[in-house]
């Protein structure tokens, strides 16, 4: 799905009990380095936007929710239309109850982490907003709003906890099919684990 043109108007907005239904994407994309724990959050960076209005602070990627569409479409739609970037939908982080800065309107937040695969040179918001990648600590700093910055907590651990599984796992079956002497398995590109070099004469002498 290649969003050409953004979608205007608010004829198909969904609401809950008279808040607002949104919904956004945590944009995120794993670096080329080997030499890092896969545990660790520096292993991947986020893509962050600037706001429509210009203002302080940057935001991740997020818009209205409308009745024609389910969830998962909506936030691949806005994330496309605000930040230019296409990937693979993840199960959803949670919902957030939150009101704007003038307290006039109420609003029902849901925020998936998106893998993306594809940057577009052209997307529909290219000529209001920037995008920008980094570090999880930078995001942390230079994210503007507090539901967002829980969220991206939330994909934090999400991350990390299933590195620590997979590691766990990969380290379990070394063990269970090589006697613990090591064995190559390669963990898409992040990693490998590498067979141990045969002893030298004097070592077997």
């Amino acid at each position: 799905m290649v969003v050409l043109v953004a979608r205007t108007g608010r004829h198909l907005q969904r609401y809950n009990k008279g808040r607002r239904q949104v919904v956004g994407c945590i944009p995120y994309r794993y670096k080329d380095i080997i030499d890092r724990s896969l545990g660790d959050e520096d292993a991947f960076e986020v893509l962050l936007i600037t706001p429509q209005r210009k203002g302080k602070g940057l935001l991740f990627p997020k818009g209205g929710w409308e009745k024609d569409e389910k969830i998962e479409d909506a936030a691949k739609r806005e994330t496309i239309e605000e930040a230019g970037v296409c990937g693979d939908i993840e199960g959803k982080l949670g919902t957030w109850y939150f009101e704007n800065k003038n307290g006039d309107t109420a609003y029902e937040g849901h925020m998936f982490p998106l893998r993306v695969t594809e940057e577009l040179d052209l997307w529909p918001e290219k000529d209001i907003r920037e995008r920008l990648w980094m570090s999880v600590r930078e995001a942390r700093k230079l994210c503007q709003q507090g539901w967002m910055k829980e969220a991206l907590e939330l994909l934090v651990s999400r991350l990390t906890s299933q590195s620590r599984r997979t590691k766990m796992d990969l380290f379990s079956r070394i063990n269970r099919s090589s006697g613990g002497h090591g064995a190559i398995l390669c963990l898409g590109c992040r990693a490998q684990v590498l067979t141990p070099p045969p002893p030298s004469p004097a070592e077997e002498a």
